[in-house]
């Protein structure tokens, strides 16, 4: 948390007139001058001095009180309805590392705040969009003023966070925050996630960086990593300490003599949260548990992360409920992918159920279609066999919601099929699944002869000086001029007015040969940069990318996003964008 402190006029009117008081009294003790600020000319802080003393009293305590201006002073006397006092500003950005500013949200309407998130909530957001939210909500800056307090504007940061689950951004949040009392449902869910990856390294880390634990969960949590680093004395002060604030917790108390070897005594398992449930798993050397249906997503992960489960030869096929929790802990990624499609390979079926899988798969329960599916399609080398077998496992999941418990395997058997061999009817299914283009790690390449693929784009990249790329703009204008079949893009005109927002003069000789301005800002956008609402800009900016690689987007989508980003003179993220979305990689 930073705290912007600012210098009301009654502060200033107290401190100034207890400071000269201090010093005229000295001077009259001591009989001699004193030149406070080194300035020679004592008939000044001698008229200063009268001024001050002939002010009544019960002025200088209101705090309505108009000062004087002080002449040949360096103090600027700031106006009580221009500041705020105390201001809290909760974020990892200064508005300045993007070209924002601090009053972002200044004017934002709380229900409306609440009502986009609520929104982008229900988006499986794209990394783009992700980009754009995480510099929204995470830069520093004032709290709106309408419709929400301060706790609630911090509280929405750190939902974000945590649905995110970027835990080491949340980190950096937690490090440069450290002092804010809401931060304490993010600390938990920060050494929750890790403890529940057997990560008791990094998990038991964020205790020593910051030191707001007012929560029991927090300092038991804190006391276990004190015994585990081999600091005992330090955990048994902690445990007396709570222990003279009438701290009760008798499965703790128990777990703490355990580690700490006052006792053998073992307890029973408990799953009331990840850390119950692993003190329950260290300190029982045949701790055994077997999930069901009603265990938590938190503690499913722990047994996978643990190697916990049932060998997978263990497992009863035609356990069918049992089949499908290992499914849907599949898709949570809590159990290991891999060993679903192993547990398929031991289903067992007849060779005329494997041959006319199309239609005997659907008279089985779902799990053991999706097993008949799958051992099918490991028995054909067939490009259009391997899409419509693959189509219909996918779809199998999807229908039952568990669409990424077959994702990172359909990505390796999609990577085998060579696009060009991929059937019209199966390019949507194809291009959906293929997880593996990564296009931004490309070389761009340069082309001169299209605008939006030329070395303007250099300037993006490294903003050089704009004389030069003024000189490059028009010099390739005036090349690709030449060329009576050149068609002039949209992309064209975005890479143009971007530079031209920058400053860049295009030759009036140059200028009819662009319709510029051309893009549609919709209205409810438009309204909100009127209303200098940045914030909320981003938002429906990154609501508008959604679940889309920005790559993906048309180029009037791109247009607008672009021309709003200029209106704001937002260059980083704007130019972020261009280099994403204009240049030709190879």
């Amino acid at each position: 948390m930073k705290t912007s402190k600012f210098l009301s006029r009654n502060f200033l009117s107290i401190f100034f007139t207890v400071f000269l008081f201090f010093c005229f009294n000295n001077i009259l003790a001591e009989e001699e001058p004193v030149d406070i600020w080194n300035i020679e000319e004592n008939k000044e802080i001698e008229e200063k001095e009268k001024n001050i003393d002939n002010e009544n009293l019960e002025e200088e305590i209101n705090p309505t009180i108009n000062f004087k201006k002080l002449e040949n002073s360096n103090l600027e006397i700031i106006k009580d309805e221009d500041i705020e006092s105390n201001v809290n500003l909760a974020g990892l950005y200064d508005p300045s590392d993007n070209n924002l500013s601090i009053d972002m949200w200044l004017n934002s309407d709380g229900v409306e705040i609440k009502k986009i998130l609520k929104r982008l909530s229900k988006l499986k957001l794209s990394y783009d969009a992700n980009e754009i939210i995480n510099i929204a909500l995470l830069t520093n800056s004032y709290v709106p003023k309408k419709n929400i307090s301060e706790d609630q504007f911090i509280d929405f940061k750190l939902e974000y966070l945590i649905r995110n689950n970027n835990l080491e951004l949340i980190k950096s949040y937690l490090i440069k925050n450290d002092d804010i009392s809401n931060n304490l449902k993010l600390i938990r869910y920060y050494a929750d996630s890790y403890l529940s990856n057997s990560d008791l390294k990094n998990a038991c880390e964020i205790f020593n960086k910051i030191n707001l634990f007012e929560d029991d969960y927090l300092i038991k949590f804190k006391i276990y990593c004190l015994i585990n680093e081999g600091k005992r004395e330090e955990a048994q002060l902690q445990f007396d300490l709570i222990k003279e604030a009438n701290f009760k917790d008798i499965f703790f108390e128990n777990k703490f003599n355990y580690l700490m070897g006052y006792s053998n005594e073992l307890q029973k398992i408990s799953e009331k949260n990840i850390l119950e449930f692993h003190l329950s798993h260290r300190t029982n050397p045949q701790f055994e548990y077997k999930p069901n249906k009603n265990t938590s997503k938190i503690i499913w992960k722990y047994l996978s992360s643990a190697n916990l489960f049932e060998k997978i030869d263990d497992i009863d096929t035609e356990n069918n409920e049992k089949i499908l929790l290992i499914e849907q802990a599949a898709h949570e990624r809590n159990y290991n992918e891999k060993d679903l499609l192993e547990l398929y390979k031991r289903f067992k079926f007849n060779i005329n159920q494997l041959i006319n899988v199309q239609e005997t798969y659907k008279l089985l329960p779902s799990s053991q279609g999706r097993a008949l599916l799958y051992q099918r399609l490991l028995l054909t080398n067939d490009v259009n066999q391997i899409l419509n077998l693959s189509s219909k496992l996918k779809n199998s999941f999807i229908e039952e919601n568990m669409s990424d418990a077959f994702r990172d395997e359909l990505s390796q058997i999609l990577q085998k099929i060579d696009e060009e061999d991929v059937p019209s009817n199966y390019s949507s299914f194809y291009n959906a699944n293929y997880k593996n283009r990564k296009d931004l790690k490309k070389k761009i390449k340069i082309n001169n002869k299209v605008i939006h693929q030329s070395k303007l784009l250099n300037y993006f990249k490294e903003k050089y000086e704009l004389k030069k790329v003024e000189k490059d703009t028009n010099d390739i204008i005036k090349k690709i001029k030449k060329n009576k079949d050149y068609f002039v893009s949209i992309k064209d005109l975005i890479i143009l007015e971007s530079l031209k927002s920058d400053g860049v003069i295009i030759l009036k000789k140059y200028e009819n040969l662009f319709e510029f301005n051309q893009s549609q800002i919709p209205t409810d956008i438009q309204l909100l940069m009127n209303n200098n609402e940045i914030g909320m800009v981003l938002l429906r900016l990154a609501e508008i990318i959604g679940e889309d690689d920005i790559n993906d987007l048309g180029p009037e989508t791109i247009h607008f996003i672009i021309s709003t980003l200029n209106q704001l003179n937002i260059d980083e993220i704007r130019d972020k964008i261009l280099l994403k979305v204009l240049p030709l990689k190879v």
